[in-house]
């Protein structure tokens, strides 16, 4: 990344180096670039959407079925395939907690 393209970042946050996810911590523009980590690891993200504060953006592929890791724990599977840099919410992604509860009342979604 060079020292333009990181004027211009929007900071995120990275909680576990497992995780899948980003968290951002400002609003964030289609094409801007999010970054996260610390010393040891650091993810850069270009956004193929706006993306509001709080809300998660995938860093790496992740396939449709497969686990969106966030805290290094399974938080929720893809609904579809997502693409790094794109806004992980309730569109594409069926959260464990949401699924327990189906199951547990009887519920099909």
């Amino acid at each position: 990344m060079t020292a333009k393209d990181r004027a211009s970042s929007r900071a995120a946050i990275l909680l576990h180096p497992d995780d899948n996810v980003i968290t951002l911590l400002v609003d964030a523009d289609a094409e801007e670039t999010a970054s996260a980590g610390s010393e040891d690891q650091c993810v850069d993200v270009r956004l193929t959407e706006p993306i509001r504060f709080g809300h998660k953006i995938a860093i790496k592929p992740i396939a449709e079925g497969e686990e969106v890791i966030k805290y290094g724990m399974p938080i929720g599977t893809a609904l579809a395939a997502i693409e790094p840099g794109a806004w992980v919410h309730v569109h594409n992604c069926r959260s464990v907690r949401y699924g327990f509860r189906q199951e547990k009342y009887g519920i099909r979604a």
